[in-house]
């Protein structure tokens, strides 16, 4: 059954569509009949499987490194020649290294500090800027982006210092694109989750006293999942609520209210 949201006939270029939140994203806009063009790094068999349910001529499977900024504009260009136009830009591929900590040497600090601003600040920010240039030649269009609440809260493991200080970047930058463009139709938002059922947050609980002990931190004592956020952004990118635009819309059960 379809959900709620209609996105038939709306373009919707999502990254990291082959695990955790993509994942799930991928699968509902696809349910909501977006056409969706779906960005994998290296995982092409799980980006097939988050959208196997899609029809054929409602999808297409783009494979960029988000480490090479000509392999992302590449990305954009292909993502835009398949329809001619793109409605909506899902920021969502990121990565969070775990050797990054104080201690760590200054090689591999560099390293991981590299990583994270290149795939999750630069990358991001280029496929936001094509995508602002695009939206001003046909009247407007949305990009969301999928945040942390690290970067309201920071980090609670040190080691992931360069993610949270990622993510408030990418935060900055797309709150900047919610005020600059509002007059000509560009709607902004930021979603900023707390602890996600994924792979990296499952990895985070481990260095953190396990599921068990950060589970108990948690207001409602339940994580948040890929499927709740998936359907936040379907309902984003249909545009109900216009006026919406710049917020930022924490998911976390009621642990973190500002």
């Amino acid at each position: 059954m379809r959900p709620a949201v209609d996105l038939t006939g709306k373009t919707i270029l999502l990254t990291g569509a082959s695990k955790g939140i993509g994942a799930a994203t991928a699968a509902i806009l696809g349910a909501a009949g977006a056409h969706v063009v779906a960005h994998y790094g290296s995982d092409r068999a799980g980006a097939e499987a988050a959208t196997a349910a899609i029809p054929p001529e409602r999808l297409l499977l783009v494979q960029a490194d988000l480490a090479d900024l000509d392999a992302v504009e590449a990305l954009w260009d292909a993502a835009l020649a398949w329809r001619g136009r793109i409605d909506v830009l899902v920021n969502n591929a990121a990565v969070m290294d775990f050797s990054g900590g104080i201690d760590a040497p200054l090689e591999i600090w560099d390293a991981v500090w590299d990583a994270a601003l290149t795939v999750n600040v630069k990358a991001p920010s280029r496929l936001m800027r094509r995508a602002v240039q695009h939206y001003l030649s046909e009247g407007g269009g949305a990009v969301i982006s999928i945040g942390s609440w690290a970067a309201q809260r920071g980090v609670t493991n040190p080691a992931t210092i360069a993610y949270g200080a990622s993510k408030a970047a990418i935060r900055a930058a797309t709150q900047s694109i919610a005020r600059a463009y509002a007059r000509q139709k560009i709607l902004a938002y930021v979603i900023t989750p707390g602890v996600v059922r994924t792979r990296l947050s499952e990895q985070f609980a481990a260095t953190n006293g396990g599921e068990a002990a950060v589970s108990a931190t948690l207001a409602s004592g339940e994580w948040v999942t890929p499927d709740e956020l998936g359907r936040l952004v379907a309902f984003l990118a249909s545009g109900a609520v216009p006026q919406l635009s710049g917020a930022t819309l924490d998911v976390n059960g009621a642990s973190y209210i500002r």
